[in-house]
């Protein structure tokens, strides 16, 4: 039983799921989408100080 939890175990440690895209694109697509984030955020600066 042990035998084939390892070896089982070993097999999926092979596996290796590639990422559709380079980690630099996920990090620039965080960046941007965080900046816009900042920038909505930033344009209701004075919503409530108008009333």
């Amino acid at each position: 039983m042990h035998a084939a939890l390892i070896a089982a175990a070993e097999e999926a440690s092979e596996h290796v799921n590639e990422l559709p895209f380079s980690p630099v694109v996920f990090g620039v697509g965080a960046f941007v989408g965080l900046v816009a984030l900042l920038l909505a955020t930033y344009a209701f600066r004075s919503v409530g100080t108008r009333h």
